[in-house]
């Protein structure tokens, strides 16, 4: 539990500081990936947002060794709480009563999610088929990326409405939904190897390079469209969607049992359900004006 209220502060802190630092950037885009990363690793600030999520991912490593994957997920949802709260603090994105309502919804389904949890009577799985993991998680990737890109051709067609990011959230999602299984399996490996063995047993696993396409990738897919979009409208709708496919493949994926009694069973079901539900009824249209000026564009090199 601690380990996971860590990733979400880590994960909140860091997406809101490079949200900060790319509206000081000139555009971005991922047709000039190599100009992104130039671009961004000069900035201090998202420097220390991306090492401020390197930790969440580390913190998140020691919660998937300790507790089952869709309890994990309905921890991590609660982190949207704070991501909206320092949005609104350090961004000036304002908030609807609709979407403050939902937040507290999201907090109800935390406090759901903990209570069905009991040390030592939920299964933790540590193995997965790698064929399984394969045929989960190539077609996912390639939605993922065939999304984002016709996200980005409505987005230059002037004629269309401008995005409202949801496109580009269920496609970052998507990748980070395969991230997500990816490092579960990493964990896995840590906990059933010793340090001889850890090495070579990771890199006989996907797991290692599913990891490394995901984080090229979902860098430079998730950096351009936070760039355009709001932090407080963006981050849930890709947090959903990586929730959503951790906690249902992941599960399926990994062979872990949900509890066994009826009420926890419940509590368990019915307060990731209500997270994910919540999250999905969101309003989905950007209405909230942007505090920032707009990016000044810079001549390619």
């Amino acid at each position: 539990m601690a380990a996971a209220l860590l990733a979400n502060t880590l994960y909140s802190v860091g997406f809101v500081l490079e949200k900060r630092a790319l509206t000081s950037l000139p555009e971005v885009s991922i047709r000039q990936p190599a100009r992104l990363l130039r671009l961004v690793l000069g900035s201090p600030l998202w420097i220390g947002g991306s090492l401020a999520l390197a930790a969440g991912f580390a913190a998140q490593l020691v919660v998937y060794r300790t507790l089952p994957i869709a309890a994990a997920q309905g921890i991590f949802v609660s982190g949207l709480v704070l991501l909206v709260l320092l949005s609104a603090r350090l961004l000036g994105e304002e908030t609807s009563g609709r979407e403050r309502y939902a937040l507290g919804a999201i907090l109800l389904a935390l406090l759901m999610v903990v209570l069905s949890l009991r040390e030592g009577s939920d299964t933790v799985g540590h193995d997965a088929p790698y064929q399984l993991i394969l045929l989960v998680c190539v077609p996912s990737l390639a939605a993922g990326v065939w999304l984002y890109a016709s996200a980005e051709r409505r987005t230059r067609n002037r004629h269309r409405r401008p995005t409202t990011g949801v496109e580009y959230g269920v496609a970052v999602g998507l990748l980070y939904g395969v991230s997500s299984l990816a490092i579960k399996g990493v964990s896995s490996r840590l906990t059933t190897h010793g340090i001889s063995g850890a090495v070579p047993a990771l890199l006989s696993s996907p797991y290692p390079y599913l990891l490394l396409f995901t984080g090229v990738f979902g860098l430079v897919m998730s950096q351009a469209a936070l760039q355009r979009c709001r932090a407080s409208l963006i981050v849930p709708v890709c947090t959903t969607v990586t929730s959503l496919f951790t906690a249902v493949l992941g599960t399926l994926s990994f062979g872990e049992a949900l509890p066994d009694e009826p009420l926890r069973l419940a509590l368990r079901v019915a307060g990731t359900a209500l997270a994910v539900a919540v999250l999905l009824t969101m309003p989905k249209h950007d209405t909230a004006p942007r505090p920032s000026p707009p990016a000044k564009e810079l001549a390619s090199p």
